[in-house]
């Protein structure tokens, strides 16, 4: 089978889904691989290294989409809705697509990819279980998300993050407060850390708090416990409106004595809650910062600007997001490798596992990923997100 993977059109975006290191590996698992020319450059891959790895550069991006079985991008159409409508017609019957497509964003783009009979593959509904975690690009992505976002603080915050004895006196600590534990809040905990800064988070996920002081961060408890905090797959559960305004009004005195607040608070297929609101932000010390990296879905801040940068009461709130393809190189090669390890499991002798079209119930990482194929929408939970009929299968009709 031919892997194809096109140039990422989406403005910005800088990723590219495979990179040269793991050519060889997918070679030994029966498939080619071919790139459209330039798909790697901005990431930091040259053509030059993946012809050097035994890929094919293919100049055309129609070509590519012709001879692939496999498309494998970073946004596909669905996550793309920029640009990503001029692929739908390149898509052809009975060929696999792989990567970003925001499933559960809107039901449309499904139904279109549907209509082409493509078998789609939405990666950020990869489970989070011990034999998906070598396929868990949100993981991945995530992390690089939390180590930019305390980057952009301190380069933002008027002030330096650790503490420093000198002649001219000492210099305390920056106090960094992340709320929402996940992978990116960790990740942003241990980067404070890093940098000298004093660093504290909050999630009403109970089991954070022993992830939160692993990384030397200090744990905020709140007086309040979330009900069925989070689900059966790892991710946080939407609560009640009483459940955020007893929580914000808890938090307000720690955010008032942060200069930096990270918020990463997102519950999938639903809006951002609000955790922060204006008279929070209204009580910051002039020139703090706010780091929102939930602003996609609507933000955690009630002053976020999704995708811009703005100074609101002297504090500077930072709402931009797809922070991962700022750091395209090490993004590109940890996406990849989640791709290239997700690409090996549903290929067997290089041949696309015959239970993919015909039955995923066995594999729960077919099933949960498995959106479209047979010109059907065929994953449960979307059938239901979107209150769909039920599927009738194969076995039933039999009947």
């Amino acid at each position: 089978m031919i892997v194809g993977v096109p140039r990422e059109s989406y403005p910005g975006e800088r990723r590219v889904a495979l990179v040269p290191s793991v050519i060889p590996a997918l070679a030994k698992g029966g498939l080619e691989v071919i790139v459209e020319a330039n798909a790697g450059m901005e990431a930091g891959y040259p053509d030059a290294t993946y012809i050097a790895k035994g890929a094919k550069i293919i100049p055309d991006r129609a070509e590519v989409f012709r001879t692939a079985d496999i498309i494998a991008q970073v946004l596909c159409y669905g996550s793309n809705d920029k640009t990503g409508d001029a692929d739908l017609p390149l898509l052809h019957k009975d060929q696999v697509l792989v990567g970003f497509l925001r499933p559960l964003g809107g039901l449309a783009t499904i139904q279109q990819i549907a209509a082409r009979n493509v078998t789609a593959f939405s990666v950020e509904l990869m489970p989070r279980t011990t034999r998906a975690q070598s396929m868990d690009v949100l993981s991945s992505m995530a992390t690089i998300c939390g180590y930019k976002a305390l980057v952009i603080a301190a380069d933002t915050l008027p002030r330096i993050f650790p503490m420093l004895t000198t002649a001219a006196g000492t210099i305390t600590p920056a106090r960094v407060f992340v709320i929402g534990a996940g992978v990116a809040g960790l990740q942003a905990v241990a980067t404070a850390r890093r940098l000298g800064a004093v660093a504290s988070a909050y999630d009403m996920r109970p089991a954070a708090k022993e992830q939160v002081q692993s990384l030397g961060g200090r744990f905020v408890e709140l007086p309040i416990e979330a009900k069925d905090a989070e689900d059966a797959r790892g991710y946080a559960r939407a609560q009640g409106e009483e459940f955020y305004r007893r929580q914000r009004e808890l938090l307000g005195k720690v955010v008032a004595e942060s200069d930096v607040v990270i918020t990463a608070a997102v519950v999938p297929g639903t809006k951002s809650p609000l955790l922060v609101t204006a008279d929070m932000v209204k009580g910051m010390s002039p020139g703090s910062v706010i780091v929102d990296l939930a602003s996609e879905r609507g933000g955690n801040c009630e002053l976020t600007q999704p995708g811009e940068k703005i100074v609101a009461h002297g504090v500077t709130i930072i709402g931009w997001y797809n922070l991962a393809s700022t750091v395209p190189y090490h993004a590109s090669q940890m996406y990849a490798r989640n791709v290239s390890a997700f690409l090996l499991h549903i290929v067997k002798d290089g041949k696309l596992r015959p239970d993919v079209a015909q039955d995923a119930t066995s594999d729960e990482i077919i099933k949960d990923t498995l959106l479209t194929t047979g010109g059907e929408i065929v994953n449960q939970r979307l059938r239901e997100f979107y209150k769909l009929p039920p599927l009738v299968t194969a076995a039933q009709e039999k009947k």
